[in-house]
């Protein structure tokens, strides 16, 4: 709702949604994660602030934006830090002018796309740590090799290489037709910077 707002010249209204997706929600009855930045909220507001021409307002959201860290982890397990996370991180440097940093982010998610496509991968234990619900059995192959292709395309997107990052999207998508990330990174490839 708050890029919507944001594609539709809502600075005001972005903001506040974005603020409000910042709080939590008492009624889950379980906390964030530990190390969770919420890097993609803070690199909006950062975004916002900054269409509001509020400088140094923005400057301190996308200073927020830049924790975390830079490697990206495997298929296997939910509370590593998430991959776009990674990119925003990069978006973010680059809004800081610091282009060194944001094209190390991402290269460090293209460095481990292309290094990790072709590895044997099996899932040897069950336990509460899994991403997904794996008491069937699943092509750890597939999963591993739709990962690989979705860190590719983070790393095409935040190089701005747009119909690159659509294509590794889209073969990510064979792999794991249900990769729900894929499918939102894939539309940020058509739509303008601020639907993103």
């Amino acid at each position: 709702m708050a890029k919507t707002a944001l594609a539709e010249s809502m600075p005001e209204k972005a903001e506040k949604l974005l603020k409000k997706a910042l709080e939590y929600p008492l009624n889950l009855g379980e906390g964030w994660l530990e190390g969770t930045k919420d890097n993609h909220i803070y690199y909006y507001l950062g975004i916002v602030n900054k269409k509001l021409g509020k400088e140094e307002k923005a400057k301190i959201y996308f200073e927020k934006a830049e924790a975390g860290e830079n490697e990206p982890a495997g298929v296997m397990y939910y509370y590593d830090q998430p991959a776009d996370m990674i990119l925003y991180k990069g978006l973010a440097y680059l809004e800081s002018g610091n282009k060194k940093a944001a094209f190390a982010c991402f290269n460090k998610l293209m460095d481990y796309g292309e290094r990790h496509l072709y590895d044997k991968t099996e899932n040897d234990f069950f336990a509460v740590s899994l991403p997904d619900f794996l008491i069937f059995e699943d092509d750890m192959d597939k999963k591993n090799k739709a990962h690989c292709h979705y860190l590719m395309g983070l790393a095409n997107l935040g190089l701005g290489d747009m119909d690159e990052a659509a294509r590794q999207f889209q073969q990510a998508l064979i792999y794991d037709y249900n990769h729900q990330n894929c499918r939102i990174y894939l539309k940020m490839t058509t739509v303008s910077q601020y639907e993103k």
